[in-house]
């Protein structure tokens, strides 16, 4: 019995977990399989369809199609949307057009343009683009031409990292409950994860960071509107998005990058922020946030330098009297015997001014971090390892490399380790350590004993 199509379709297949099409049409063929996958999928749906604020419910029924054709076209139109998904939750309905490229093929905001067009004329809600460009979150483009766009219609944007993340996530954390589900999505992981489906990661920076490096190294000065900048601010964007999906597959959790609320609410804002960043400081920077973990993890790639430096902050513990003792806390949790690139940096009360030490130096002799500061308790540590990369920082695919190694590692061999100090419970005192030793006549004979003694 064939599928019954939407009365707005007059041309469509159902996605096919096993699509019939050309060995040569890999956006066809892969978009094909991930849409049957979210079809089919309870969990893998609701992830996906979640990250883009649609509910969807135990009774919800979702339906996607392929090769679509609409009702009220006249003509074939040039621009042919390579899925839709629809999502019925009782009266209401969410329909999305799905744009995907595979490979080194990149979005075309002219293209996305023409979308919102056709979904506006059909009554579709929204498009949702998917490349092997990365977005901060589904729901804020990685094009500046469709975030500045004044149309109404939404575009959404998954990258195929994001997806295969998805899937792997659900997987290695047991969430999906029916077994021929949970098969069928390790296939489409085993899929997506072959090298003929055309899936990447971030893997080098654009030429402009070349440029914007020798710029800074000859002492020149980044203009205010620099469009080097802008380019290699919107790469940087794209690689802490892919980095924070490695480490989400490493540590088998959701990793997300640590934005201020005017960051997540206005990426142009962002943009602007940043940009000052790299004039006036030369470095690039970026928060994860990892749950369980003593603290974010801070990643900063110093252009001046030509270093990358991760570490995370952690508060001085207030039970222990002296600075030293607090170092003494934070020192027994260092246990990676590849010290040579950690530091420490150290937050002092009031307008003191920081100050730094390699962990080596602090191991050998402690009573360093008094000197200037005899008066003073340490009341934070920022624990980074630091490590130049010389020609290879300035390098578009080898500054990729070796960030995407330098992180996991130092989370791996440190920042794991780390515990947060939290203050003891409050215990019962031996005085008062019955009931009625605090009930009113008790009290009261307290403090009429005090007031004889005073």
């Amino acid at each position: 019995m064939p599928d019954v199509l939407p009365s707005f379709l007059k041309q469509g297949e159902r996605s096919r977990l096993f699509p019939v099409l050309s060995t040569t049409s890999k956006e066809g063929r892969t978009t094909s399989i991930v849409l049957a996958c979210l079809e089919k999928i309870d969990e893998f749906s609701v992830a996906l369809l979640g990250a883009l604020n649609v509910r969807v419910g135990k009774r919800s029924k979702i339906q996607t199609f392929t090769e679509i054709v609409f009702s009220s076209e006249k003509s074939p139109s040039p621009d042919r949307p390579d899925g839709l998904i629809v999502v019925k939750s009782g009266s209401t309905e969410w329909r999305a057009l799905v744009e995907a490229k595979v490979g080194t093929t990149k979005l075309s905001s002219e293209q996305i343009e023409r979308y919102r067009q056709i979904a506006r004329e059909h009554d579709i809600d929204c498009v949702i683009t998917i490349s092997n460009q990365f977005a901060t979150s589904p729901t804020k483009h990685p094009l500046h031409e469709v975030r500045k766009s004044r149309s109404r219609v939404p575009v959404y944007h998954w990258s195929w990292m994001h997806i295969l993340t998805t899937a792997d996530l659900l997987i290695n954390n047991d969430a999906v409950s029916d077994s021929d589900q949970n098969l069928l999505l390790n296939e489409l992981r085993r899929f997506l994860s072959h090298e003929s489906a055309g899936v990447r990661g971030f893997e080098r920076m654009p030429p402009e960071w070349t440029d914007l490096n020798k710029l800074i190294s000859s002492g020149g000065k980044i203009p205010v509107k620099s469009t080097d900048a802008e380019t290699v601010i919107e790469a940087w964007h794209q690689e802490t998005r892919d980095l924070s999906l490695i480490l989400s597959r490493l540590t088998e959790t959701a990793i997300h990058e640590k934005l201020s609320r005017k960051h997540k609410n206005s990426p142009t804002l962002r943009q602007q922020d940043e940009l000052t960043q790299i004039r006036e400081h030369h470095c690039l920077s970026v928060t994860f946030e990892i749950a369980g973990a003593a603290a974010p993890i801070d990643v900063v790639a110093d252009l001046n330098r030509r270093c990358v430096d991760v570490g995370m902050s952690l508060r001085a513990p207030d039970d222990r009297k002296s600075s030293r003792a607090r170092l003494s806390w934070l020192l027994r949790q260092i246990r990676t015997e590849k010290e040579d690139e950690l530091f420490v940096r150290l937050k002092w009360p009031g307008r003191s001014e920081d100050t730094q030490f390699a962990v080596t130096d602090l191991r050998a002799d402690p009573m360093i971090i008094d000197v200037g500061k005899e008066r003073l308790q340490v009341v934070a540590f920022h624990l980074f390892q630091s490590r130049r990369l010389g020609p290879r920082f300035v390098q578009q695919q080898n500054f990729i490399t070796d960030l995407e190694a330098i992180v996991p590692e130092f989370y791996a061999n440190v920042g794991s380790n780390l515990l947060a100090w939290k203050p003891r419970a409050p215990r019962i005192k031996s005085e008062r350590d019955k009931a009625e030793d605090v009930e009113v006549e008790a009290i009261a004979k307290q403090s009429n004993e005090l007031r004889t003694d005073g």
